[in-house]
């Protein structure tokens, strides 16, 4: 069984990826994950079923989602190389303009040079390459500490982060070094 990255943990992933699929009766009995032309294509038949999720190609507008993102358990964004930044946006709107709450899953060239930076826009879920080792992409999460601008991951930047922290002097009184 395949294994992924969700939550900051490695787990099997139960999820089938169905690349190509040009009809309902080609998609598995199993949980799904189905390319965005099939799912507008079937999604009356496909809604049925609490066990499908939808997968966008970068240039597929996420907007063709917003309404059904309730009823979604997994959605993800596929980045076809590793320089492709569209999927970091494609998050972005999926979290914050439309709302969706379940699992967003990045897919395709992923790895842990990227991690961290896709937490930051809104992914909890990393299929990393399958010729990469998993515990070390798992380190990408942590590869930095912080970030200086407002991200999904953390809504305030660190300069009025730091506006909001007590003066230095306060915090030395409390021991703090």
């Amino acid at each position: 069984m395949p294994r992924l990255i969700r939550d900051g943990s490695i787990i099997d992933d139960r999820w089938t990826l169905v690349r190509e699929a040009a009809c309902v009766e080609d998609v598995p009995r199993a949980a799904s994950i189905v390319p965005l032309a099939l799912w507008l294509a079937a999604r009356d038949a496909l809604i049925a079923r609490a066990d499908i999720g939808v997968w966008l190609k970068p240039d597929d507008d996420p907007q063709a989602l917003a309404a059904d993102c309730p009823a979604l358990p997994l959605i993800a964004v596929d980045f076809p190389q590793f320089t492709d930044g569209r999927g970091y946006s494609i998050a972005r709107l999926l979290r914050e303009r439309y709302g969706f709450t379940g699992e967003l899953r990045a897919i395709g060239d992923v790895l842990r040079d990227q991690l961290y930076y896709l937490a930051q826009c809104g992914f909890n879920a990393f299929a990393v390459r399958a010729d990469r080792d998993l515990e070390d992409a798992l380190k990408g999460l942590a590869d930095f500490s912080d970030s200086y601008q407002a991200t999904w991951a953390r809504s305030v930047p660190l300069f009025r982060r730091r506006t909001m922290a007590p003066p230095m002097r306060e915090r030395r009184a409390e021991g703090a070094p």
